[in-house]
């Protein structure tokens, strides 16, 4: 690049200008007076017009369209401090209208741009291959769009200044969805989860969690129901809060219950037996919290309605478990009496 003093290359065509004077009309080469700019290209009464190239003395550079001396029109930049390239439209030198937008760290802007800046609408793919499309504003996510993550998770929705606020759907990898109010990226006000495993909440969300989440599973009745052998009981089993209010916006949990009858050992002269007990496909015995052994007694499964006790949803999902995950399946009902046939089985809880 030429230094202060030194002959600056003037037009090819026919007629030579003076030194440190840009060219008349034509192709011709200029080098600024602070030596930081050297201009390539076309000319038109003194000033760049049509196709040239501006080179900043620190790398940078941008070629394409000038008008009246000012960068208008098609073209690309780049900024050697950053390693960002944009090729586009441009204003009065600055990248205004539509254009791409390539980051050195990775990932590339396709869409509208102001004054230099993400606006309007447009597609983003950042560095880890995240793809967000929608409005921008400020250079931020900002309005309706849509965003896949890097977990596979979508969410379709409002944004913020970068941030889900407002209303969306998120669609998680693992199949479980949730819809309603957003705030600051979290869950937070009114919506609905659907979790993966079945179990559903809808009600009000604080900071990305149920506010009115059930904390345990009680069983309703009395502490011990006799019924006869083979015959069928029914079991009342609620959500309940901390409270003790009933969670009515949980259901969807299935409930695993295992009950036994108690098992009695008898003398070895006794010509008693409770049960025909086949000796290779013997179950094993449950343990109660009582202290007694009992026999499996045959229960059905059944789904729980709102307001009864769901599934523990683990510990990624932003329905807690609370003490739920303990009692299900703990459940063991054990019966006393001296013959199955004669006598109805005292259950207990």
């Amino acid at each position: 690049m030429a230094a202060a003093g030194e002959e600056t290359p003037g037009s090819c065509g026919p007629r030579r200008d003076p030194p440190r004077r840009p060219p008349r009309d034509g192709y011709g080469v200029y080098v600024y007076p602070n030596s930081f700019f050297r201009y390539e290209g076309e000319w038109k009464g003194g000033k760049k017009h049509g196709v040239g190239k501006l080179l900043f003395k620190d790398g940078s550079y941008y070629e394409g369209e000038f008008v009246d001396g000012e960068i208008t029109g098609e073209g690309c930049q780049h900024w050697a401090w950053s390693g960002n390239t944009y090729s586009g439209q441009f204003v009065l030198g600055e990248p205004q209208g539509r254009g791409v937008l390539k980051y050195k760290a990775g990932g590339y802007y396709e869409g509208e741009v102001s004054h230099g800046l993400r606006e309007g609408h447009g597609f983003l793919v950042d560095p880890a291959g995240q793809v967000y499309q929608g409005s921008f504003h400020g250079n931020k996510r900002h309005g309706r769009g849509q965003m896949l993550f890097r977990n596979g998770d979508k969410y379709d929705g409002d944004w913020v200044w970068d941030q889900r606020q407002g209303h969306g759907v998120l669609c998680c990898a693992d199949g479980s969805v949730y819809e309603g109010q957003w705030h600051s990226d979290v869950f937070s006000g009114l919506g609905s989860m659907a979790h993966c495993s079945g179990v559903v909440y809808c009600g009000l969300w604080i900071n990305g969690h149920p506010a009115a989440q059930a904390t345990r599973m009680v069983i309703l009745g009395p502490e011990v129901m006799e019924v006869a052998q083979g015959s069928s009981f029914t079991l009342s089993v609620q959500l309940q809060q901390d409270s003790g209010a009933v969670a009515e916006g949980e259901n969807g949990r299935v409930l695993q219950l295992s009950a036994g009858v108690r098992r009695v050992q008898l003398p070895a002269y006794s010509t008693v037996s409770f049960f025909k007990v086949d000796e290779d496909n013997r179950e094993t015995s449950i343990q109660t919290p009582f202290g007694f052994e009992c026999i499996p007694y045959p229960l059905s499964a059944g789904t729980l309605e709102p307001g009864a006790a769901l599934e523990g949803t683990g510990a990624d999902s932003p329905l807690p478990g609370g003490d739920l995950e303990p009692a299900l399946g703990s459940d063991v009902f054990c019966g006393q009496g001296d013959t199955p046939d004669s006598h109805p089985e005292r259950l207990c809880k």
